[in-house]
């Protein structure tokens, strides 16, 4: 049987963020997103209706949330769903949570906690390494230097 785990939300945060670092150094948060839905009752008076995720950032996601994020602040994530269970006091528990794949910061005038940096309205975090920190995928250098020349260029 196939199965599909993909989780899309995208609201405000509830609290401020509290940046945590494993034992082996990887930077981690765990962040309430409030996500409203928006519906006419039986009476035909719009109602909101929120919905209160949990999800947890890992890596430079979490850092750049913790950056630039505070409580009320909208964001995007994009993730899979995670059950966590556990036994306290010979009681069962469960709760389903968000691990953030991707989080993309949602700027504008309404938004509540600091600022993302100028120059764009949206930043896409993806929690995977980037290409450009991978060693040995260093960028080729551009410009006039003793070992670039215009001809090489194949095209």
């Amino acid at each position: 049987m196939a199965s599909f785990n993909r989780v899309i939300i995208m609201g405000n945060l509830t609290r401020d963020i509290e940046l945590r670092v494993t034992p082996g150094g990887l930077p981690v948060t765990d962040i309430g997103v409030a996500v409203n839905d928006r519906r006419k009752n039986a009476s035909g008076e719009w109602v909101d209706d929120v919905s209160f995720v949990d999800v947890t950032l890992f890596g430079r996601t979490a850092e750049v949330a913790s950056e630039y994020l505070g409580k009320g602040s909208p964001i995007f994530v994009e993730g899979k769903l995670k059950q966590d269970r556990w036994e306290k006091d010979g009681q069962k528990f469960n709760k389903l949570k968000v691990i953030a794949d991707r989080m993309q910061l949602i700027g504008g005038a309404g938004g509540g906690g600091p600022r993302p940096p100028a120059g764009g309205s949206a930043t896409q975090i993806d929690s995977h390494t980037p290409s450009d920190s991978v060693p040995g995928n260093e960028a080729n250098p551009t410009g006039s230097s003793s070992d670039y020349e215009e001809q090489d260029i194949p095209f």
